[in-house]
């Protein structure tokens, strides 16, 4: 188990990163039907960045505390869904797809924005990288600037992180998932109705995938090996931009 100060240093600078990622996930969801014709999720109140209206008790609060409390466990989680009723939409089967795939979206527009972030605030003050480094005596001092600018670059960092893991899960192709729903909208009509007949037991599936984990590694393999790497690839490529544009 994590020592409490290490969680609540993490939880200072994960919650706000893990909030906004979640609930933009929701929205564009709810947005994306909308401009197909459902209307559902905007009658309902939950077109809305507000977080209030997206908070899951357990799946935004309480399981990422979870996770955190494990060492090595997982780190999962979840907003309210938004409600869709693809009967409202001018073509269903299109449309469910580009609902599905719109939250995924959102999450990796949110990564590259946040390594865009962490670019600029490199370029401003290079000390900050620092923080990073195993040697502790060639950290950032306490100046102003590094006071006000560390935290920003800390959470950024870890909002490319948890916008890049949330991605992942989500595109995992096994309804109630995005990733599940974007297939049952491109499979053929009887494959399609095959694979929604799963969704009413996709949690259960999906925690079994889980507790199976140690023996198939497959969920190890995208919130560890495939997060990381994307993670890396992300803020390596905005960093490098960021240093190009620098004289």
């Amino acid at each position: 188990m994590n020592s409490l100060p290490q969680i609540i240093h993490t939880i200072s600078y994960m919650a706000l990163p893990l909030l906004f990622a979640m609930v933009l996930h929701e929205y564009a969801h709810g947005w994306v039907a909308n401009r197909c014709g459902d209307s559902t999720a905007k009658l309902q109140g939950r077109l809305t960045m507000n977080p209030l209206a997206h908070i899951d008790p357990f799946g935004t609060v309480i399981l990422p505390l979870i996770c955190l409390l494990l060492p090595g466990g997982f780190f999962i989680g979840w907003a309210k869904p938004v409600p869709i009723d693809p009967r409202a939409m001018r073509q269903p089967r299109r449309d469910m797809a580009l609902v599905a795939a719109a939250g995924p979206a959102m999450n990796l527009a949110l990564a590259v924005g946040s390594a865009l972030l962490f670019a600029l605030l490199l370029s401003i003050d290079p000390e900050i990288g620092n923080y990073w480094s195993k040697s502790q005596d060639n950290g950032p001092q306490d100046t102003w600037h590094q006071m006000f600018l560390l935290p920003i670059a800390v959470m950024s960092v870890y909002s490319v992180l948890i916008n890049v893991l949330l991605m992942l899960f989500n595109l995992l192709p096994l309804p109630p998932l995005d990733g599940g729903r974007i297939l049952t909208s491109l499979l053929p009509r009887t494959a399609a109705i095959a694979l929604a007949r799963v969704e009413p037991y996709g949690m259960f599936i999906l925690m079994g995938l889980i507790l199976l984990d140690p023996q198939i590694h497959l969920i190890h393999t995208i919130t560890g090996t495939l997060t990381h790497s994307l993670t890396n690839s992300i803020l390596s490529t905005a960093v490098g931009l960021g240093a190009g544009n620098t004289p």
